[in-house]
């Protein structure tokens, strides 16, 4: 089952408890930068470095984007992500509007004792790496572009573009590219990450799609990768996240596909859990490629009941979703049946959220080989749900063409997932975060032994550098050695990241 129903509940919950998120989030008060005042900032090592007044105009004339410190117009919502828990402050923030920003500010990064970097697309990040305290934040959102040829079935997509964008250029034209379930998701962070989406079973991952990208370094270079050059960096990006340098373009392979799909959820009580499993277990890897199936077992805070919910989404040629949904009945009516006609890009939209930031959320996930019914007893007589949280278990569903893959194909080794099994809280800022924490943690605790992996879109603070190590499995090595020739410094480090070999150990 996808985020975008957990957060959208949890969200509307939330609200309802009549939380005023911008006293909970003002934090200390900014201090204005003037002209003559020296700026302190830290490297990726932590070592202090004052940026000077001369250093940072030489900036500004470097760029045609803005530069922005504490107190400026436009920062607190530049350094802001999705996740409140994370309230961090740059020391400054970039806000590039072409390549040559990018190249000057990741120079400027380096050049100043390697400051800590953080990049921010769409600023999804669970682990807080989009943005950081007293380091330097590339925000993206002023680099924001589509281009469609749909002759050649190619998208060319600016590295701070949001997926909603691609969705909607792309279908303009009859045509898609599979990537995430959030409009506002960015790109480049979804797709270096691997890529899950409502039509990866039908036509892969976004990195199975993606057939070049451009790349700015940490020298500051800008460098083409694809299958006839750079092709070590090619296939690093596709699924090492971050690591490498900054996507500033992307090329998609796009495909054929109706504009109306069916999708919905079905809606069972929590008595059900277990039999839905038990279905979903069964029929998940036989289901047709075109057909999407995520699970999500949920109980917003107070005392509104709880539910299990199937999510749908069939692509497939008219008149095939009855008969790809026909086990499912076998579970007899549902609460609600909210499958119908839809058109994706509305689809894709459907879960979009309009005001997260009242509610912290913590999140743990892994891949799980299978689901097997020592796993479903534990995700049903684990969950205990309490009134002052939304409590949540979920999966997004592998399999198809994403595990006619090879591992090491990519740089994403984890072809072999049943599915990404998440369970995460969510509750009023300004409340005690630790229980909550501590419920998700132990929850966890009966759920992990099942897993192999994890997503490192879904990296959080817990993950030591040893289990994202061992995590890139068969592909580290290959990864180390992409690392070593592209970013021997670790200026990109703020990731599921992996070390260069001059700084392991």
């Amino acid at each position: 089952m996808r985020r975008r129903i957990f957060i959208r509940s949890a969200a509307a919950a939330v609200a309802a408890l009549s939380v005023d998120s911008r006293s909970l989030l003002a934090g200390p008060a900014p201090v204005a930068w003037r002209r003559g005042r020296e700026v302190e900032a830290i490297t990726g090592d932590g070592k202090t470095v004052t940026l000077t007044d001369r250093a940072l105009a030489d900036l500004r004339a470097r760029l045609r984007g803005r530069v922005l410190l504490s107190g400026d117009d436009g920062y607190d919502d530049a350094r802001r992500i999705l996740n409140p828990s994370f309230d961090k402050r740059p020391a400054l923030v970039v806000q590039p509007t072409g390549v040559a920003d990018i190249r000057a500010a990741v120079s400027f990064a380096r050049e100043h004792g390697g400051l800590l970097l953080a990049v921010k697309c769409g600023g999804h990040s669970f682990s807080g790496a989009s943005t950081c305290d007293r380091g330097l934040q590339i925000d993206l959102s002023r680099f924001r572009d589509v281009r469609v040829d749909p002759a050649a079935r190619r998208a060319w997509v600016t590295g701070g573009s949001l997926l909603g964008q691609v969705d909607h250029e792309a279908m303009a034209f009859g045509l898609v590219t599979p990537l995430g379930t959030v409009s506002h998701t960015g790109v480049g962070g979804l797709v270096t990450g691997g890529g899950f989406g409502r039509l990866a079973r039908r036509f892969g991952l976004a990195v199975d799609n993606l057939r070049s990208v451009q790349v700015v370094t940490a020298d500051g270079e800008l460098v083409n990768a694809s299958p006839a050059e750079h092709e070590d960096l090619y296939w690093g990006v596709r699924g090492g996240g971050g690591n490498f340098g900054i996507v500033t373009s992307f090329e998609f392979q796009l495909h054929p596909m109706e504009r109306q799909v069916i999708g919905g959820d079905l809606v069972y009580p929590l008595a059900r859990a277990k039999d839905v499993l038990a279905l979903l277990a069964a029929y998940g890897p036989e289901a047709p490629d075109e057909l999407s199936l995520g699970f999500a077992m949920m109980k917003p805070p107070g005392s509104e009941p709880g539910a299990v919910i199937v999510e749908a989404c069939y692509s497939g040629a008219a008149g095939g979703f009855e008969r790809a949904l026909a086990p499912l009945r076998t579970l007899g009516t549902p609460l609600k049946d909210e499958v119908k006609p839809i058109d994706y890009v509305a689809l894709q939209r459907s879960g979009d959220i309009k005001d997260p930031r009242a509610m912290g959320v913590y999140l743990k996930a892994g891949f799980i080989p299978s689901l097997g019914p020592e796993l479903r007893a534990a995700m049903v007589e684990g969950f205990r749900p309490d009134p002052r949280r939304m409590t949540a278990v979920f999966y997004q569903q592998g399999g198809g063409a994403i595990a006619r893959v090879a591992g090491d194909a990519t740089a994403f080794p984890a072809r072999d997932a049943f599915a990404n099994l998440l369970t995460n809280a969510g509750w009023p800022m300004g409340e005690d975060a630790a229980p909550h924490i501590a419920a998700v943690r132990q929850y966890w605790s009966t759920l992990e032994p099942f897993t192999h992996g994890f997503y490192i879109n879904d990296l959080e603070p817990d993950h030591t550098a040893a289990a994202i190590q061992a995590n890139y499995r068969q592909n580290l090595q290959r990864l180390v050695a992409v690392k070593n020739r592209y970013d021997p410094t670790n200026l990109f480090r703020l990731n599921a990241n992996v070390k260069p070999t001059q700084l392991a150990g």
